[in-house]
C-alpha cells in the first residue's frame, strides 16, 4: 500500500507530473522524453504573441545563407496526373457500391479505408493547386481544383482558396485567419469530451468552412463551410462555378447510378477529416505541444505518400511556391534551419495525444491582435 503521507498531500502518484513530450527535433533522441521545454500553457486562453510570425523571418535568412532555394520554385506537373487516377478510383468506386447499403459493413469499410483516404488526398490537392503549383497559369489551377473537388462532394475549393492563402499571409491574427479557433469554441469544447467532438466532428466541418469550429469528424466538411460563419468572402465567379460544376456532377451521378454513389463519396468526405490515420495533420500542423511557443510542426513520416508532403509544414509555410515533391530537397538543403525544430513523430498519436493529454486542447494555439481591426481588402492586405 502507497504511504501518501510521504507525497505532501497529493491525491494520486501522477498529481503534478507533466505528461510525456510528444514532439522532437530531428537530431534528438525520440526516447529522451523526460527534456520537457517549458511549464504547460494556461488552458483558459490562447497563448497571446506580440512577435511575427516565424515563417518570413527564416524564408529570408535561407535565401541569405542559400540562394539557390529558388531552384526548387515552381510547378510539378506529376500533380495533375495523381488529381485524375483519384478522382477516376472514386467515381469507380462509387459506381461499383451503387446497389450495396451504405450502413452494410463492406460499404463502411471501403469508404474508410479507400474513399477516406482517397478524398484526403484530394482535399491535400486542392491545398497544393491551391497555391498555383499545378500548373504555370491561375486558370488551370483554378479548373483543376474544381476537378479534384468533385469526388469530396461538397463545393469548397473556391472558397478555401481564399481563406487559406489568408491563413498564409496573416497567421495567427485573431478574426483574420479563420484556422484559429474561436473564444467561444474555447468554452465549449475545452475538455475531454469537446476534444473528442472536435477531433471527430468539428474539424472536419471547419476545415472545409475554415470557420473556426474544430472538430475532427467533419473536418473536411467544416473546412468547406466553417470559414464562411467566421468572415464571409465576396463571392467570384470561380465560386459559382465551383457551385455549379459540382451540384450537376452530384446531379448526374445520383440520376445515373443511384443515391448510394453519392452517399459514398459523401461517407469518404466525412471519413478523411474524422479519426483517420492522415488526419492528425490537422491538429499536428499549428496546435501548440510541450508548452511551447512553436506555432508550426513537421511530420516525416510515410503518411506524407499519401498526403502531398503536407508534413513538412514548417517547410511549406517558409516556402509556399516550393511543390510537394521538392519539399525534402528543401529540408535537405537546410538543415541546419529545420533539423532542430521540434517535430511530430506519427499524425496517429497527435489525435490519442491531443484528447488525453490536459496539456493540449483548443485552447493550444498562438494568436495575435489582427492590424488595423482585421479588415482585408481584396488583394489580401490588412486596412
Amino acid at each position: 500500500m502507497v504511504n501518501f503521507s510521504l507525497f505532501g498531500g497529493a491525491d494520486s502518484l501522477t498529481e503534478g507530473k507533466p505528461s510525456p513530450r510528444r514532439t522532437f527535433p530531428a537530431n534528438q533522441n525520440y526516447h529522451d522524453a523526460s527534456t520537457y521545454p517549458k511549464p504547460p500553457q494556461d488552458p483558459s486562453d490562447f497563448l497571446w504573441l506580440m512577435t511575427e510570425e516565424p515563417h518570413r523571418t527564416r524564408r529570408m535568412a535561407i535565401m541569405k545563407a542559400h540562394p539557390e532555394v529558388t531552384k526548387l520554385m515552381g510547378y510539378e506537373p506529376l500533380t495533375k496526373y495523381i488529381v485524375l487516377f483519384v478522382v477516376l478510383l472514386q467515381i469507380s468506386t462509387a459506381i461499383y457500391l451503387r446497389h450495396t447499403h451504405p450502413l452494410s459493413p463492406i460499404f463502411i469499410f471501403i469508404a474508410y479505408v479507400i474513399g477516406g483516404t482517397a478524398n484526403h488526398n484530394l482535399f491535400l490537392a486542392i491545398h497544393e493547386i491551391t497555391h498555383n503549383l499545378a500548373f504555370p497559369g491561375v486558370a488551370p489551377n483554378r479548373l483543376l481544383a474544381i476537378f479534384a473537388n468533385l469526388p469530396i462532394g461538397i463545393p469548397y475549393s473556391a472558397a478555401f482558396k481564399g481563406y487559406h492563402i489568408e491563413h498564409h499571409k496573416f497567421m495567427g491574427q485573431d478574426g483574420v485567419d479563420t484556422d484559429l479557433p474561436t473564444r467561444f469554441e474555447l468554452l465549449c469544447l475545452n475538455n475531454v469530451l469537446g476534444k473528442v467532438f472536435f477531433a471527430y466532428v468539428s474539424l472536419a466541418l471547419r476545415k472545409k468552412l475554415d470557420l473556426t469550429i474544430e472538430s475532427r469528424t467533419f473536418q473536411i466538411l467544416f473546412y468547406a463551410l466553417r470559414p464562411g460563419f467566421v468572415r464571409a468572402q465576396r463571392l467570384t465567379k470561380w465560386h459559382f462555378l465551383n457551385i455549379l460544376v459540382e451540384l450537376v456532377f452530384d446531379y448526374i451521378l445520383v440520376k445515373t447510378f443511384g443515391v448510394y454513389s453519392l452517399f459514398y463519396l459523401l461517407f469518404s468526405s466525412f471519413f478523411a477529416g474524422s479519426l483517420h490515420p492522415c488526419a492528425g495533420h490537422f491538429i499536428a500542423e499549428h496546435y501548440l505541444w510541450d508548452g511551447m511557443d512553436q506555432e508550426t510542426f513537421s511530420y516525416y513520416g510515410k503518411l506524407n505518400l499519401l498526403a502531398y508532403n503536407v508534413g513538412y509544414h514548417n517547410e511549406h509555410h517558409d516556402f509556399p511556391s516550393v511543390p510537394w515533391t521538392r519539399l525534402p530537397a528543401l529540408r535537405k538543403l537546410a538543415p541546419e534551419f529545420y533539423d532542430n525544430i521540434p517535430s511530430h513523430p506519427s499524425w496517429p498519436m497527435v489525435i490519442v495525444n491531443f484528447i488525453r493529454d490536459k496539456e493540449v486542447g483548443l485552447f493550444a494555439r498562438a494568436k495575435r491582435m489582427a492590424k488595423n481591426g482585421g479588415k482585408v481588402r481584396e488583394e489580401g492586405k490588412c486596412d
